[in-house]
């Protein structure tokens, strides 16, 4: 996916630069992002600062080593509502943001009304997520499963043009 930054706000190659790199590593330091980019720190410095005021970034994070966490597991649960408006699909938002097992939920178009991706470190922590707590959901009449067998690709980062 590319994103036309220009509908957005003014940036400049620059500008795509400093936002390219940092979306590859957060943890570069403002000397070390000037040098990457060839500008002097404090030049560096001011670009980000205006990136951030104007929420180019939504969040920095760290991604996790998911074998570590002993997370073996994902899942992609497709739900239907006993009905569609706004008011269940508020109480259904508010409820599956509490769900940490759920790392996204998306409203979705066709026969299905959400899609969530969900984590899990074995077969006994899915059935226990998906019987007290995903059926639990407000307003859930329906669900289907599909289990991940691996992670083919996975990518974080919007190539900014």
């Amino acid at each position: 996916m590319q994103l036309n930054s220009n509908a957005l706000m003014e940036i400049d190659q620059v500008d795509k630069k400093i936002i390219n790199a940092l979306q590859n590593n957060a943890r570069l330091s403002n000397v070390e992002l000037a040098e990457q980019i060839n500008l002097s720190p404090s030049a560096c410095l001011r670009r980000t600062k205006y990136l951030l005021e104007n929420s180019v970034f939504d969040r920095f994070v760290g991604l996790l080593n998911r074998a570590f966490f002993h997370v073996q597991g994902t899942a992609f649960i497709f739900i239907s509502l006993d009905k569609q408006s706004e008011a269940v699909f508020a109480e259904f938002e508010i409820a599956v943001a509490q769900l940490e097992q759920v790392m996204e939920c998306y409203l979705m178009a066709g026969d299905n009304d959400y899609m969530l991706k969900v984590v899990y470190s074995d077969a006994k922590d899915y059935e226990e997520l998906y019987y007290k707590k995903i059926l639990r959901l407000p307003g859930v009449v329906g669900t289907q499963t599909r289990m991940a067998l691996r992670q083919v690709h996975s990518n974080t980062n919007i190539t900014v043009t």
